[in-house]
């Protein structure tokens, strides 16, 4: 069974006060009490040297294991014993007033957090000495997504409905919706899960499409829907999502690395014929164009041949 993000940081958190109270806890002892396999939990092991209060020398967790047993050279590593308190670097107190300041500047920001966080900065500026005289040099401006991102939060957090203004590359347009908002994630870029009641189906927004955005006064009520586990990416296709076959020649084989497949067949002439899934598949016509002398859809045949028409399209353009 796969697991989450946030199920595995609690598992590795628990691990790690499991292991503190247990010196040379033996492997399969560790593994059978969380409930895993001996090699997913080296897996872990392998993790944890990376982690610790921050990443200077002896902060780090110094752990390792002889595949029998397991050995923590310096537990206080984690903070939770009496010894020295924890201190801000001057570069990680520089880091965390830069970023608050800017944060305390986005449009949407829930007025209760915005003092919370001026609040919080003057502390850390007052602890901080000379540093904050260096932060006071720097300043950081967030995109139009940075706002976006504001109103979607507030959004979730205030339980409304929004109004979009959002660019579908699909179809090369701007359209207007209403949406029930569900989450927000980051995969690469900034998304928004939400309930759409243009399509009446879940939909993800990527923010840095959304051309414009508007809390309503409407209860934000999106049906009960199961959150998908994104650990291994945004695009999973569903098996009863629609087949596409492309065929691709040497130049166009980084298809098969880019976009997820059922299987790919080697072609006589260095190139690969990629059957995949996808719940769009007219969202491939832009491939099918980027592609050009390189590939081509063959199949389903409506889409092969809205693809040629694009192309043809493209083509007049450029003889106009």
């Amino acid at each position: 069974m796969a697991i989450n993000a946030i199920d595995h940081t609690r598992r590795m958190l628990s691990l790690v006060t499991y292991l503190r109270e247990r010196p040379g806890a033996r492997v399969a002892d560790v593994a059978r009490a969380f409930g895993i396999s001996e090699d997913e939990l080296i897996g872990d092991l392998d993790i944890l040297p990376m982690c610790g209060t921050s990443f200077r020398g002896g902060d780090l967790l110094d752990i390792d294991t002889d595949g029998e047993r397991i050995w923590w050279h310096n537990p206080d590593a984690s903070g939770t014993s009496t010894g020295e308190p924890l201190r801000l670097a001057a570069d990680e107190a520089t880091a965390l007033l830069v970023a608050a300041r800017a944060v305390a500047t986005l449009p949407g920001l829930r007025e209760g957090d915005r003092q919370a966080l001026v609040r919080a900065t003057a502390k850390i500026e007052a602890a901080a000495g000379e540093a904050a005289e260096a932060s006071s040099r720097l300043s950081v401006r967030f995109e139009s997504e940075g706002g976006v991102f504001a109103e979607a939060d507030r959004a979730i957090s205030e339980r409304r409905r929004v109004w979009l203004r959002y660019y579908s590359p699909a179809r090369d347009e701007l359209t207007e919706r209403e949406v029930d908002p569900i989450r927000l994630f980051a995969v690469g870029h900034t998304y928004m899960e939400a309930w759409c009641r243009l399509s009446e189906a879940r939909r993800t927004f990527r923010l840095d499409r959304v051309a414009e955005i508007r809390l309503l006064d409407e209860v934000s009520d999106p049906p009960p829907v199961e959150l998908r586990d994104l650990s291994q990416g945004l695009v999973q296709p569903a098996a009863e999502d629609p087949e596409v076959v492309i065929e691709v020649g040497p130049g166009g084989r980084w298809v098969a690395e880019y976009y997820p497949h059922d299987r790919a067949e080697e072609l006589p002439d260095g190139g690969l014929r990629i059957t995949l899934r996808t719940p769009d598949p007219a969202s491939l016509r832009r491939l099918a164009l980027r592609l050009g002398r390189d590939g081509r859809i063959v199949s389903p045949e409506d889409l092969a041949a809205s693809a040629r028409e694009a192309a043809r399209e493209a083509l007049a353009a450029y003889g106009e």
